[in-house]
């Protein structure tokens, strides 16, 4: 039997619930902390989205209060959402109905749309790729959870990447959402069995599989202002042993090119359990790429990795992440914020230095 979830949000009510928050409409009673109520006319200036990831359904998640407070036109839930690491149906939909029964996940999902993906422990094993044998039943679990339509695309298509427009012309934000697991080859670990792995050199291991990568380049070859571009894992840092893009070179370094041939890149990651914002000036790129990590929303980790992108400081509190595009200023701000709402970390970026020359 198919399991009613918390979310409520179908196709209409997706268009509506962006509609009202680009004319002002509130969804719910004004904010005591974060940012204060937008007006229909700023609502209009600029375009407000929160993202996390890593989620223990087991644990107390206060964290979701200050999430509400932010008054976001969308939550992106990037990965790890639930901690499922399940080899059968029956326990990877226990975990999920766990997350629906929390009351701060309810008083989100109630004022704020949300779009997700997943990442290993959501899409069922710890650091799986397209080797986890129970990914499409994961697959349908998932987007049941998040209440996705049965004509949408993700319900037939192989994988649970998504893009969604917000806005018009030339203030027109894009939302990219990769799947990092359903495609991806085996990782290859530094000896037998260890849970620290090394770079693949093989030009032919993928990270998002041919499907995927079409999809992507046709998605960045649409017009648009800002895009985000959602990594379940890492895309700049590599200096660490575990998950990230640095071990696909091959695959990185295709995705540096795409993104070389686009404006207005921007990357969220998360998989850490700690919080960062790297940026790098690769040469195929056209402009500085950041990559905005927040992890944990309930279980941050001590001991940060080294990073030799990293810009600020490392945040190893719980933590989400927050991107306001003010586009009357014609900027975008990149923030980290902890449990009481307060800021760890900000950094300005103007969208004209994410333009090519």
């Amino acid at each position: 039997m198919r399991h009613r979830f918390a979310h409520p949000w179908s196709r209409r009510a997706w268009s509506s619930a962006l509609v009202s928050a680009m004319l002002g409409c509130r969804r719910g009673e004004p904010a005591a902390k974060g940012p204060p109520p937008r007006t229909a006319a700023n609502r209009a200036d600029t375009t407000r989205i929160v993202f996390g990831s890593c989620c223990d359904q087991r644990r107390p998640a206060p964290i979701w209060d200050a999430i509400v407070q932010r008054d976001a036109d969308l939550f992106l839930f990037i990965g790890d959402n639930v901690y499922a690491d399940a080899e059968d149906e029956a326990k990877l939909r226990a975990a999920y109905d766990l997350l629906a029964a929390d009351a701060g996940w309810q008083a989100l999902v109630r004022r704020t749309p949300v779009l997700a993906v997943w990442d290993d422990h959501d899409y069922g094993r710890n650091d799986a790729g397209r080797e986890y044998p129970l990914r499409d039943v994961s697959q349908q679990i998932m987007l049941d959870f998040f209440a996705e339509p049965a004509d949408s695309p993700r319900r037939s298509q192989q994988g649970v990447y998504i893009a969604k427009m917000l806005g018009s012309g030339d203030r027109t934000l894009q939302i990219i959402m990769l799947d990092t697991r359903y495609f991806r080859d085996a990782l290859l670990p530094q000896s037998p069995g260890a849970m620290r792995y090394q770079p693949n050199p093989d030009p032919a291991a993928t990270m998002l599989g041919e499907a995927q990568w079409a999809w992507l380049a046709a998605r960045l070859a649409e017009p648009a202002t800002v895009r985000l571009l959602v990594s379940s894992i890492q895309v700049i840092s590599d200096e660490h042993p575990f998950e990230s893009w640095g071990l696909f070179p091959h695959e990185r370094a295709r995705l540096y090119e795409l993104i070389g041939k686009t404006d207005g890149v921007v990357v969220l990651s998360g998989d850490r359990h700690r919080a960062e914002l790297s940026r790098t000036d690769a040469e195929a790129l056209a402009y500085p790429l950041y990559d905005l990590t927040s992890s944990s929303l309930n279980l941050p980790l001590p001991g940060g990795d080294p990073n030799r992108y990293r810009t600020g400081p490392l945040v190893e509190d719980a933590n989400f992440g927050a991107v306001t595009v003010d586009w009357a200023k014609g900027s975008i701000e990149l923030e980290l914020a902890l449990v009481d709402g307060s800021t760890a970390l900000r950094q300005s970026v103007d969208i004209a230095a994410l333009m090519r020359a």
